[in-house]
Protein backbone atom coordinates (compact mmCIF):
# COMPACT_ATOMS: atom_id res chain seq x y z
CA UNK A 1 0.00 0.00 0.00
CA UNK A 2 0.91 3.69 -0.10
CA UNK A 3 1.29 5.62 3.14
CA UNK A 4 2.57 8.86 4.61
CA UNK A 5 5.52 7.43 6.52
CA UNK A 6 7.52 9.35 9.11
CA UNK A 7 11.21 8.37 9.01
CA UNK A 8 12.45 11.06 11.39
CA UNK A 9 11.67 14.53 12.71
CA UNK A 10 10.27 16.61 9.84
CA UNK A 11 10.82 13.74 7.42
CA UNK A 12 7.43 12.45 6.27
CA UNK A 13 7.24 10.80 2.85
CA UNK A 14 4.62 9.31 0.55
CA UNK A 15 5.97 5.84 -0.09
CA UNK A 16 5.27 2.13 -0.28
CA UNK A 17 4.63 0.34 3.00
CA UNK A 18 3.70 -3.23 3.89
CA UNK A 19 -0.02 -3.96 3.93
CA UNK A 20 -1.42 -4.52 7.45
CA UNK A 21 -2.12 -8.12 8.42
CA UNK A 22 -5.52 -8.72 10.03
CA UNK A 23 -5.52 -10.45 13.42
CA UNK A 24 -8.40 -12.57 14.68
CA UNK A 25 -9.88 -9.65 16.66
CA UNK A 26 -9.09 -6.92 14.13
CA UNK A 27 -10.60 -5.26 11.12
CA UNK A 28 -8.76 -3.75 8.17
CA UNK A 29 -9.97 -0.29 7.24
CA UNK A 30 -9.67 1.21 3.78
CA UNK A 31 -9.05 4.78 4.94
CA UNK A 32 -11.23 7.37 3.21
CA UNK A 33 -10.35 10.50 5.20
CA UNK A 34 -7.85 11.38 7.94
CA UNK A 35 -7.63 14.75 9.66
CA UNK A 36 -4.46 16.46 10.81
CA UNK A 37 -4.83 17.03 14.55
CA UNK A 38 -3.41 20.14 16.20
CA UNK A 39 -1.05 17.85 18.11
CA UNK A 40 0.38 16.33 14.91
CA UNK A 41 2.55 19.20 13.58
CA UNK A 42 4.56 19.80 16.80
CA UNK A 43 5.30 16.08 17.12
CA UNK A 44 5.98 15.36 13.45
CA UNK A 45 7.94 18.54 12.73
CA UNK A 46 9.85 18.94 16.01
CA UNK A 47 9.50 16.28 18.67
CA UNK A 48 8.55 12.74 17.60
CA UNK A 49 8.97 10.43 20.62
CA UNK A 50 7.78 7.10 19.27
CA UNK A 51 9.22 4.27 17.18
CA UNK A 52 10.30 4.91 13.61
CA UNK A 53 9.34 4.45 10.87
CA UNK A 54 5.81 5.48 11.86
CA UNK A 55 2.50 6.17 10.19
CA UNK A 56 0.86 9.10 12.00
CA UNK A 57 -2.78 10.14 11.82
CA UNK A 58 -5.39 9.32 14.46
CA UNK A 59 -8.51 11.10 13.19
CA UNK A 60 -9.81 8.79 10.48
CA UNK A 61 -12.72 6.93 8.95
CA UNK A 62 -13.21 4.41 6.20
CA UNK A 63 -14.67 1.10 5.06
CA UNK A 64 -14.17 -2.36 6.55
CA UNK A 65 -12.46 -4.50 3.88
CA UNK A 66 -11.31 -7.44 6.02
CA UNK A 67 -12.07 -8.83 9.46
CA UNK A 68 -10.69 -11.40 11.84
CA UNK A 69 -12.34 -14.74 12.46
CA UNK A 70 -13.53 -13.69 15.92
CA UNK A 71 -15.13 -10.45 14.71
CA UNK A 72 -18.88 -10.87 14.45
CA UNK A 73 -20.38 -7.39 14.72
CA UNK A 74 -19.04 -5.91 11.47
CA UNK A 75 -19.44 -6.83 7.83
CA UNK A 76 -17.26 -6.09 4.85
CA UNK A 77 -18.35 -2.77 3.39
CA UNK A 78 -19.44 -1.22 6.69
CA UNK A 79 -18.70 2.51 6.99
CA UNK A 80 -16.90 3.18 10.27
CA UNK A 81 -15.12 5.79 12.34
CA UNK A 82 -11.96 4.74 14.15
CA UNK A 83 -11.39 5.19 17.88
CA UNK A 84 -7.59 5.61 18.00
CA UNK A 85 -7.00 5.17 21.73
CA UNK A 86 -6.56 1.57 22.90
CA UNK A 87 -6.75 1.26 26.71
CA UNK A 88 -5.24 -1.75 28.43
CA UNK A 89 -8.47 -2.51 30.34
CA UNK A 90 -6.49 -3.75 33.35
CA UNK A 91 -4.86 -0.79 35.14
CA UNK A 92 -6.49 0.99 38.08
CA UNK A 93 -7.86 3.78 35.91
CA UNK A 94 -9.36 1.43 33.33
CA UNK A 95 -11.00 -0.59 36.10
CA UNK A 96 -12.60 2.66 37.30
CA UNK A 97 -13.85 3.43 33.79
CA UNK A 98 -11.38 6.33 33.43
CA UNK A 99 -10.06 5.10 30.11
CA UNK A 100 -8.55 8.45 29.09
CA UNK A 101 -6.12 8.03 32.00
CA UNK A 102 -5.04 4.47 31.15
CA UNK A 103 -1.51 3.79 32.36
CA UNK A 104 -0.61 1.31 29.60
CA UNK A 105 -2.44 2.49 26.49
CA UNK A 106 -1.69 2.06 22.83
CA UNK A 107 -2.51 4.78 20.31
CA UNK A 108 -3.04 4.51 16.60
CA UNK A 109 -1.11 7.21 14.80
CA UNK A 110 1.76 7.36 17.32
CA UNK A 111 2.61 4.14 19.15
CA UNK A 112 1.02 2.05 16.37
CA UNK A 113 0.43 2.69 12.67
CA UNK A 114 -2.34 5.19 11.99
CA UNK A 115 -4.49 6.69 9.28
CA UNK A 116 -2.13 8.47 6.89
CA UNK A 117 -2.31 5.35 4.74
CA UNK A 118 -4.51 3.51 2.30
CA UNK A 119 -5.22 0.79 4.87
CA UNK A 120 -5.03 0.49 8.66
CA UNK A 121 -5.37 -2.41 11.09
CA UNK A 122 -7.70 -1.57 13.99
CA UNK A 123 -9.03 -3.66 16.89
CA UNK A 124 -12.72 -4.36 16.24
CA UNK A 125 -13.46 -2.84 19.65
CA UNK A 126 -12.16 0.47 18.29
CA UNK A 127 -14.53 1.10 15.42
CA UNK A 128 -18.10 2.39 15.34
CA UNK A 129 -20.53 2.31 12.42
CA UNK A 130 -21.39 5.71 11.00
CA UNK A 131 -24.21 4.88 8.56
CA UNK A 132 -25.35 8.26 7.17
CA UNK A 133 -22.28 10.38 8.02
CA UNK A 134 -19.88 11.31 5.22
CA UNK A 135 -16.27 10.19 5.65
CA UNK A 136 -14.82 13.68 6.22
CA UNK A 137 -17.29 14.47 8.99
CA UNK A 138 -16.62 11.04 10.49
CA UNK A 139 -12.90 11.79 10.54
CA UNK A 140 -13.73 14.77 12.76
CA UNK A 141 -15.69 12.73 15.30
CA UNK A 142 -12.50 12.24 17.35
CA UNK A 143 -11.82 15.96 17.97
CA UNK A 144 -15.56 16.54 18.40
CA UNK A 145 -15.57 13.91 21.15
CA UNK A 146 -12.51 15.56 22.74
CA UNK A 147 -14.43 18.84 22.90
CA UNK A 148 -17.48 17.13 24.39
CA UNK A 149 -15.33 15.38 27.02
CA UNK A 150 -14.36 18.81 28.32
CA UNK A 151 -17.81 20.33 28.03
CA UNK A 152 -19.49 17.48 29.92
CA UNK A 153 -16.74 17.46 32.52
CA UNK A 154 -16.95 21.17 33.38
CA UNK A 155 -20.78 21.06 33.53
CA UNK A 156 -22.03 24.36 32.07
CA UNK A 157 -25.62 25.33 32.75
CA UNK A 158 -28.08 27.48 30.85
CA UNK A 159 -27.47 31.12 31.74
CA UNK A 160 -23.69 30.80 32.07
CA UNK A 161 -21.42 33.31 30.36
CA UNK A 162 -18.49 31.44 28.85
CA UNK A 163 -15.16 32.53 27.37
CA UNK A 164 -13.46 30.45 24.68
CA UNK A 165 -9.75 31.30 24.75
CA UNK A 166 -8.59 30.13 21.34
CA UNK A 167 -11.08 29.89 18.46
CA UNK A 168 -9.31 27.31 16.34
CA UNK A 169 -10.70 23.87 15.59
CA UNK A 170 -11.04 22.81 19.23
CA UNK A 171 -12.55 26.10 20.32
CA UNK A 172 -15.03 26.04 17.47
CA UNK A 173 -16.11 22.51 18.38
CA UNK A 174 -16.62 23.58 22.00
CA UNK A 175 -18.76 26.48 20.79
CA UNK A 176 -20.97 24.11 18.80
CA UNK A 177 -21.51 21.87 21.82
CA UNK A 178 -22.35 24.85 24.01
CA UNK A 179 -24.96 25.98 21.51
CA UNK A 180 -26.46 22.46 21.45
CA UNK A 181 -26.70 22.67 25.25
CA UNK A 182 -28.54 26.01 25.12
CA UNK A 183 -25.71 28.35 26.14
CA UNK A 184 -26.27 31.80 24.63
CA UNK A 185 -23.51 34.04 26.03
CA UNK A 186 -20.23 32.93 24.47
CA UNK A 187 -17.17 35.17 24.17
CA UNK A 188 -14.53 33.98 21.67
CA UNK A 189 -10.93 35.20 21.86
CA UNK A 190 -8.28 34.66 19.18
CA UNK A 191 -5.59 36.52 17.24
CA UNK A 192 -7.10 35.65 13.86
CA UNK A 193 -9.98 37.60 12.37
CA UNK A 194 -10.74 34.59 10.17
CA UNK A 195 -11.06 32.26 13.16
CA UNK A 196 -13.21 34.81 14.98
CA UNK A 197 -15.50 35.18 11.96
CA UNK A 198 -15.89 31.39 11.91
CA UNK A 199 -16.60 31.38 15.65
CA UNK A 200 -19.24 34.08 15.16
CA UNK A 201 -20.94 32.03 12.46
CA UNK A 202 -21.01 29.03 14.80
CA UNK A 203 -22.68 30.93 17.63
CA UNK A 204 -20.18 33.09 19.52
CA UNK A 205 -21.98 36.25 20.62
CA UNK A 206 -18.92 38.45 21.15
CA UNK A 207 -15.52 38.09 19.46
CA UNK A 208 -12.29 39.71 20.66
CA UNK A 209 -9.08 39.93 18.64
CA UNK A 210 -6.31 39.71 21.24
CA UNK A 211 -3.88 41.43 18.86
CA UNK A 212 -6.00 44.55 18.95
CA UNK A 213 -7.53 44.50 22.43
CA UNK A 214 -6.58 43.25 25.88
CA UNK A 215 -8.98 40.31 26.25
CA UNK A 216 -8.83 40.39 30.04
CA UNK A 217 -9.92 44.02 30.20
CA UNK A 218 -12.54 43.49 27.50
CA UNK A 219 -14.09 40.44 29.18
CA UNK A 220 -14.15 42.11 32.59
CA UNK A 221 -15.79 45.15 31.02
CA UNK A 222 -18.38 42.99 29.25
CA UNK A 223 -19.20 41.20 32.52
CA UNK A 224 -19.38 44.38 34.65
CA UNK A 225 -16.11 43.48 36.33
CA UNK A 226 -17.18 40.05 37.56
CA UNK A 227 -15.73 37.76 34.91
CA UNK A 228 -17.20 34.72 33.16
CA UNK A 229 -18.71 31.65 34.79
CA UNK A 230 -16.46 29.31 32.80
CA UNK A 231 -13.33 29.82 30.72
CA UNK A 232 -12.24 27.18 28.21
CA UNK A 233 -8.54 27.17 27.30
CA UNK A 234 -8.41 25.77 23.77
CA UNK A 235 -5.32 27.39 22.26
CA UNK A 236 -2.50 25.59 24.05
CA UNK A 237 -0.83 28.96 24.58
CA UNK A 238 0.84 29.97 27.83
CA UNK A 239 -0.72 33.42 27.36
CA UNK A 240 -4.30 32.17 27.28
CA UNK A 241 -3.55 29.52 29.90
CA UNK A 242 -2.81 32.37 32.29
CA UNK A 243 -5.53 34.70 31.07
CA UNK A 244 -8.18 32.11 31.90
CA UNK A 245 -7.42 32.66 35.58
CA UNK A 246 -7.95 36.40 35.24
CA UNK A 247 -11.20 36.41 33.27
CA UNK A 248 -13.10 33.91 35.46
CA UNK A 249 -15.41 35.13 38.22
CA UNK A 250 -15.30 34.16 41.88
CA UNK A 251 -16.27 30.50 42.33
CA UNK A 252 -15.99 30.10 38.57
CA UNK A 253 -14.48 27.25 36.61
CA UNK A 254 -11.60 26.89 34.16
CA UNK A 255 -11.42 24.00 31.69
CA UNK A 256 -7.98 23.29 30.25
CA UNK A 257 -8.19 21.46 26.91
CA UNK A 258 -5.15 22.87 25.08
CA UNK A 259 -1.75 21.18 25.24
CA UNK A 260 1.17 23.02 26.86
CA UNK A 261 4.15 23.51 24.54
CA UNK A 262 6.38 25.52 26.88
CA UNK A 263 6.82 26.29 30.56
CA UNK A 264 4.14 28.44 32.14
CA UNK A 265 5.22 31.08 34.67
CA UNK A 266 2.28 32.73 36.42
CA UNK A 267 2.32 36.32 37.57
CA UNK A 268 1.45 36.92 41.21
CA UNK A 269 -2.07 38.20 40.58
CA UNK A 270 -2.78 35.33 38.20
CA UNK A 271 -1.77 32.69 40.72
CA UNK A 272 -3.60 34.44 43.54
CA UNK A 273 -6.76 34.43 41.42
CA UNK A 274 -6.91 30.68 41.95
CA UNK A 275 -7.33 30.82 45.71
CA UNK A 276 -8.65 34.36 46.24
CA UNK A 277 -11.51 33.64 43.84
CA UNK A 278 -11.74 29.96 44.84
CA UNK A 279 -11.61 28.84 41.24
CA UNK A 280 -12.13 25.28 40.12
CA UNK A 281 -9.48 24.22 37.60
CA UNK A 282 -9.98 21.00 35.64
CA UNK A 283 -7.94 19.45 32.87
CA UNK A 284 -9.42 17.21 30.20
CA UNK A 285 -7.42 14.64 28.29
CA UNK A 286 -8.67 12.64 25.34
CA UNK A 287 -12.35 11.75 24.97
CA UNK A 288 -13.22 8.51 26.71
CA UNK A 289 -15.47 7.26 29.48
CA UNK A 290 -17.34 4.11 30.50
CA UNK A 291 -18.64 2.07 28.82
CA UNK A 292 -15.80 2.46 26.30
CA UNK A 293 -15.52 4.55 24.21
CA UNK A 294 -18.10 6.56 26.15
CA UNK A 295 -21.00 8.92 25.66
CA UNK A 296 -18.63 11.47 24.12
CA UNK A 297 -18.38 9.31 20.99
CA UNK A 298 -21.96 8.10 20.92
CA UNK A 299 -23.37 11.63 21.28
CA UNK A 300 -20.91 13.04 18.76
CA UNK A 301 -22.09 10.58 16.13
CA UNK A 302 -25.74 11.22 17.04
CA UNK A 303 -25.55 15.00 16.78
CA UNK A 304 -23.66 14.94 13.51
CA UNK A 305 -26.14 12.43 12.09
CA UNK A 306 -29.16 14.55 13.06
CA UNK A 307 -27.60 17.74 11.67
CA UNK A 308 -27.27 19.62 14.95
CA UNK A 309 -23.52 19.89 14.37
CA UNK A 310 -22.06 20.59 10.93
CA UNK A 311 -18.36 19.85 10.59
CA UNK A 312 -17.75 20.25 6.86
CA UNK A 313 -17.49 24.10 6.93
CA UNK A 314 -14.57 23.76 9.36
CA UNK A 315 -12.43 21.97 6.74
CA UNK A 316 -10.19 24.59 5.16
CA UNK A 317 -7.83 22.37 3.16
CA UNK A 318 -7.86 18.97 1.50
CA UNK A 319 -4.71 17.18 0.37
CA UNK A 320 -4.28 13.85 -1.36
CA UNK A 321 -2.23 11.31 0.56
CA UNK A 322 0.45 11.76 -2.10
CA UNK A 323 0.66 15.43 -0.99
CA UNK A 324 1.30 14.62 2.69
CA UNK A 325 4.69 16.38 2.74
CA UNK A 326 3.20 19.39 0.98
CA UNK A 327 0.54 19.62 3.70
CA UNK A 328 3.08 19.63 6.53
CA UNK A 329 5.35 22.03 4.63
CA UNK A 330 2.44 24.47 4.45
CA UNK A 331 1.96 24.16 8.20
CA UNK A 332 5.67 24.45 9.01
CA UNK A 333 6.19 27.49 6.81
CA UNK A 334 2.89 29.10 7.84
CA UNK A 335 2.19 29.74 4.16
CA UNK A 336 -1.51 30.36 4.76
CA UNK A 337 -4.11 30.28 7.47
CA UNK A 338 -5.89 26.98 7.99
CA UNK A 339 -8.49 25.31 10.17
CA UNK A 340 -9.05 21.55 9.80
CA UNK A 341 -6.82 19.93 7.19
CA UNK A 342 -8.04 16.67 5.69
CA UNK A 343 -5.85 14.02 4.06
CA UNK A 344 -7.70 11.97 1.44
CA UNK A 345 -6.03 8.62 0.57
Amino acid sequence: MKAGVLFGVNDIRYTDFANPICGENDVIINVKACGICGSDPPRILKNWRYNLPAIPGHEFSGIVVDKGEKVGNFELGDKVVVIPFIPCGKCENCLKGKYSLCNNNDMLGSKSYGGFAEYAKVPATNVLKINDIDFESAAMIEPLAVALHGVLGIEPIVGDTIAIMGAGTLGQLVIQWLKVMGIDDIIAVDISDTKLKEAKNLGATICINAKEYDPVKEILNITSGYGVDIAFECAGSKITQEQCLLVTKKSGKVAYLGIAYSDIHLKENSFESIFRKELTLKGFWNSYSAPFPGQEWIKSIKYVENGSINLIPMISHRFKLSQIKEAFDMIAERKEEYNKIMIIP
